[in-house]
């Protein structure tokens, strides 16, 4: 049994990974197709479809009744997202990340309250169901301040510029999309039974396990597609990818769970750790871009230092 389970656990790991890349790869080539914003690509595509393996693991999750994975999927995903998944595309790319425009500016700051406002709003010791409407208040407050200047749908997004992409291939595309779609709920849920197998049979502690692995795994698409974007030169939207990773499951994601299933967690000692290490990774990337207006290599090994210690703690306390 134990075999079985733990086959299903990294086989849909495997699958959530690879359909998120899936999911990501079809959505930008249907964007230029549909001669989609630069802006509109980076947050819809990296935002919404990045944060689908988190949606559908928080929905299983919940619907299980074991909505702290959910949780600590989502804690453990904003410290990655600002410290491991930042350092890897420096590291990677050689590249420094710029942050001079003001969107980049002013969403640093709703980025680091929104990724503090979740481990706020449970110190109670509950996400009840009004949390999750406050979450999702907060969330179409950005929405509507991200919105609000037209000129952040001047520059139309182009891939590669050499590559036309006719009709055919878009239908081909969108089909992909819904494939990848599918496997990402099938493969939430092999995740969500093997996890909570292990966890009553190993006492491991479900928010670990969602912040150290499954939070891992979810991050891995948009570091992915981040380091990629570095890659072809479009450095401008790496941070706004990053930052819109880290907004929707800390709002519209954990806001949909803890409406469906009220997230209660009785052991905060994961949480103790992952709260002060996204406090201080929260800390650091504000005022990095805020400061110097760029992430460079100096500031990228920080980043990764500071991932690496909170991987050490969360071991040392289970």
């Amino acid at each position: 049994m134990i075999g079985i389970y733990t086959f299903v656990f990294i086989f849909s790991c495997i699958i959530l990974l690879w359909s998120g890349g899936l999911l990501v790869k079809g959505l930008t080539r249907m964007a230029r197709f549909l001669k989609w914003k630069e802006f509109v690509v980076a947050f819809f595509v990296m935002a919404f479809a990045g944060s689908m393996p988190n949606l559908f693991i928080g929905l299983n999750s919940a619907f299980h009744k074991i909505p702290e994975l959910s949780f600590g999927d989502v804690v453990g995903g904003n410290v990655i997202d600002l410290t491991l998944a930042v350092a890897l595309v420096v590291l990677i790319t050689k590249v420094s990340i710029p942050a001079k425009s003001q969107l980049i500016q002013s969403s640093s700051i709703f980025t680091i309250i929104i990724a503090l406002l979740p481990i706020v709003l449970i110190l109670d010791g509950t996400l009840g169901r009004g949390d999750g409407i406050l979450l999702i208040s907060a969330f179409i407050f950005y929405l509507f301040w991200l919105f609000s200047k037209k000129e952040r749908f001047s520059k139309v997004y182009e891939e590669e510029k050499d590559t036309i992409i006719g009709f055919k291939l878009f239908i081909k595309d969108l089909a992909t999309v819904a494939f990848a779609l599918i496997l990402l709920l099938g493969a939430a849920e092999g995740i969500v039974r093997s996890v909570s197998f292990f966890a009553q049979n190993w006492n491991l502690s479900l928010p670990l396990i969602g912040i150290l692995i499954v939070g891992v795994g979810n991050a891995l698409p948009e570091i992915y597609f981040a380091v990629i974007t570095a890659k072809k030169g479009k450095t401008g939207m790496i941070l706004g990818n990053l930052m819109g990773s880290i907004m929707v499951p800390a709002t519209l994601v954990l806001g949909i769970v803890a409406i469906i299933c009220p997230i209660e967690i009785t052991n905060f000692s994961p949480f103790a750790i992952a709260r002060f290490f996204l406090i201080i990774s929260a800390l650091f990337f504000f005022f990095a871009v805020r400061s110097d207006r760029k992430i460079t290599k100096k500031e990228a090994m920080f980043l990764l230092g500071i991932y690496i210690a909170f991987v050490f703690f969360e071991l040392l306390i289970q």
